[in-house]
């Protein structure tokens, strides 16, 4: 059997038609073709779109020359009232400095300190586990639940109970539901002085999420003056210095950065973890592997890591087979000449890691799950030309190696402790919001090993 996969939608379809998909499911308004081709133009009145899945224009537009494909504001439109001028967002010398300031809270070393916020976080996982043996269980809310737990642990030294965490949890869940991937002002050119009409809830919510962020921050920076602040990843941030200009971010700067931490650190990693469990229940054989590989537990401290070998090479698979972010926007500061077809300057370029991972022409069974893979030649080429879950160059996730750490740590945890089935008639349908979600969630049967 088949991991699920959204219905494609018939080749040609009305614009109006094609807006009314894309807003409700990003995967299934797309045409099958996508699968194969290296290239396709879409056409708008306001703009002309390319989705790009040559692997060496892929490069080129990540790697290569990165400068000349800055992000696409169209996207961010939509979550602008949350991230603000977050490094999610900013383009150019904005983008750099930002960069330069985060990227060493996560190289080498950093790693292994946040160890512990995480193990701690994926045993409180498991013990709020136990009071759900025999139930049938919605996963995507246990992973949001751990996934923000080791956010705060690891980026504020606080759990999920603390009074502030909770409330930014609760409510940027809220929020998730009621955003949209895309507003009016992604399809249709606006001055910057016209409003954007985001919904009126969705306002409110960012303004608390980010109220709430404040308190955190306001309280840090306190604690940094008096020289009293946890050795975490908030406090690093906040002291760290850009090294051309010597400045530190401001608390509204700052503000901005932990809200896309959050999201990008808190909302794909529940994504990927979610999708994971379902797949081990799918294939009974591979979780049981997984489960007598996470005997390693026993022994506590960064070095288990080493030898949660499988548990790596699933995770893998599954971000290939669900990437949580699908799509990524840039845009052409200039004409380009791709694939012998002329792409004038403002086309949107996407790239779709959700097309690139299952491209027909390029990975063995393309829509199978097989962990196995990694270790093929097929599997070791397409890893390094065509797999980019947390994109790639100078924009590649700052937290992928957190990632990988967090998400085959909590699922050895969980798998170790508990069997995990598939509930009748339940089985997942994957869309694309925010990020790759389930329809109606990801039921699962919970039972004690």
């Amino acid at each position: 059997m088949l991991p699920p996969k959204p219905p494609a939608r018939p080749d040609k379809v009305s614009l109006f038609r094609y807006l009314r998909l894309f807003r409700q499911d990003l995967l299934s308004a797309q045409p099958k073709r996508l699968y194969r081709a290296w290239m396709a133009e879409f056409r708008t009145p306001f703009f002309r779109s390319f989705l790009v899945n040559q692997p060496d224009l892929v490069e080129t537009v990540l790697k290569t020359r990165p400068d000349d494909f800055p992000k696409s504001g169209r996207i961010s439109e939509g979550l602008r009232p949350l991230l603000g001028n977050s490094v999610f967002l900013t383009n150019g010398e904005t983008w750099k400095r930002q960069r330069r300031i985060i990227d060493p809270s996560f190289e080498g070393g950093r790693l292994r300190d946040t160890f512990p916020a995480m193990w701690e976080a994926a045993q409180a996982c498991v013990t709020r586990l136990q009071g759900q043996v025999g139930q049938e269980v919605e996963f995507e809310e246990v992973t949001s639940h751990a996934a923000a737990d080791v956010i705060f642990r690891t980026l504020f030294s606080i759990p999920i109970e603390h009074e502030i965490a909770g409330q930014v949890f609760t409510r940027f869940r809220g929020y998730q539901r009621q955003q949209p991937l895309l507003n009016l002002a992604a399809f249709v050119p606006l001055p910057s002085w016209m409003p954007r009409f985001h919904a009126r809830q969705t306002k409110r919510a960012a303004k608390e999420i980010r109220g709430l962020i404040a308190q955190l921050t306001s309280t840090r920076m306190a604690e940094i003056e008096a020289g009293t602040a946890p050795d975490d990843l908030a406090t690093k941030i906040m002291t760290t210095k850009d090294p051309q200009t010597g400045e530190r971010f401001d608390t509204e700067e700052m503000i901005d950065q932990v809200a896309i931490f959050f999201l990008a650190g808190h909302e794909t990693s529940a994504s990927a973890l979610a999708w994971t469990l379902y797949l081990m229940a799918l294939y009974p054989e591979w979780q049981d592997r997984l489960a007598e590989e996470a005997n390693a537990l026993d022994q506590e401290g960064f070095g288990v890591m080493s030898k949660l070998r499988l548990s790596r090479d699933v995770f893998r698979e599954a971000l290939r087979l669900y990437p949580p972010v699908p799509m990524m926007v840039r845009e052409a500061s200039c004409p380009e000449m791709f694939r012998d077809r002329a792409v004038p300057k403002g086309a949107q370029i996407v790239l779709s890691p959700w097309h690139l991972h299952r491209q027909e022409r390029l990975w063995d069974n393309p829509d199978g799950f097989d962990p196995t893979r990694w270790h093929t030649e097929n599997g070791k080429t397409c890893q390094r030309t065509a797999y980019i879950p947390f994109s790639t160059g100078p924009r590649v996730c700052p937290g992928a190696g957190f990632a990988m750490v967090e998400g085959p740590l909590i699922l050895s945890m969980i798998l170790r402790r508990f069997r995990i089935e598939r509930v009748a008639g339940k089985d997942p349908v994957p869309v694309a919001h925010l990020t790759v979600r389930a329809a109606d969630g990801i039921w699962l049967r919970l039972v004690e090993r």
